[in-house]
């Protein structure tokens, strides 16, 4: 009987980012522990999806709601999963928390410090769901020469919704006070800032600069459809290639499970790489 191997490994990281001040956690998956049919262990360097959580989230929430583990060791595939807090992953230099910064720089930097990953555009990816798809989004396009792909799950393209909402708040998300916090003070010039996805996109469209890959999809019973549909649109019009996929489904686990696999067999990885791990015994 051969000796049973246990699936990629699970690392989870604690460590001092100067982009936040303070101590940064994040859960990686590395495909390093896993054995081929042949013996052999995978060293990389590895292609790697940096996947962000959504509000109210953690960074422990991919692997607890998805697949993803799995799916990553099947396709050699490291996946960095950070904890956002609740900031939508834009830079606050009104309270020095400069989450864009930690997350297309710092954060890309340290991983690839301390990990077997690759440096190449074509091997970097970016994705998220909800508040992390519209982190995904933005940060995939600032920084476009670090990332080739974007994934976008159910995302909170809300930024004018949100501010057309701050008068009447049901929730706390949508209270002047935190818009505030995400947007910063001066909330009326927001629309027309490149914290609106579409101001950002005409501008890298002036400047001729080539885009990562785009994937969108979104549960047909979404409270979020209408500003994807909007979004995707925008991209037709603009002749911004893109996949954009609907489903059954709504703001919910099973969907982002279901088409986090589509995402990933749209990416460019390895097909079917799995090896001996966890339940695989002679």
């Amino acid at each position: 009987m051969e000796k049973e191997v246990k699936i990629m490994a699970l690392i989870r990281v604690n460590f001092m980012a100067q982009s936040l001040h303070r101590t940064v956690p994040l859960m990686v998956c590395l495909p390093t522990d896993k054995v081929d049919s042949a013996g052999q262990t995978p060293t990389g360097p590895f292609k790697t999806l940096y996947l962000l959580h959504g509000l109210l989230g953690s960074e422990v929430d991919w692997v607890s709601g998805t697949r993803i583990q799995r799916w990553s060791d099947e396709r050699n595939l490291a996946v960095v999963m950070p904890a956002g807090e609740n900031g939508f992953y834009t830079d606050h230099p009104w309270s020095t928390d400069l989450y864009s910064q930690f997350i297309g720089q710092e954060l890309v930097a340290f991983t690839r410090r301390s990990f077997p990953l690759s440096t190449k555009r074509r091997d970097t990816f970016i994705g998220g769901l909800s508040m992390g798809g519209y982190g995904a989004l933005i940060n995939g396009l600032r920084f476009h020469e670090t990332f080739g792909a974007i994934i976008m799950l159910s995302a909170a393209l809300m930024t004018a919704t949100a501010l057309d909402k701050a008068t009447k708040p049901a929730w706390f998300a949508e209270t002047p006070a935190y818009l505030k916090h995400v947007y910063g003070p001066d909330l009326a010039a927001v629309r027309q800032s490149e914290l609106n996805p579409q101001i950002l996109l005409q501008r890298l469209l002036a400047e001729q600069v080539a885009l990562p890959a785009i994937y969108i999809a979104i549960g047909n019973d979404d409270g979020l459809k209408g500003v994807n549909d909007e979004f995707d649109a925008f991209l037709t019009q603009h002749q911004i290639k893109h996949v954009y996929e609907t489903g059954p489904g709504n703001h919910e686990w099973d969907f982002w499970d279901r088409y986090l696999l589509r995402a990933l067999n749209w990416l460019p990885l390895d097909t079917r790489a799995a090896g001996i791990n966890s339940g695989h015994i002679g």
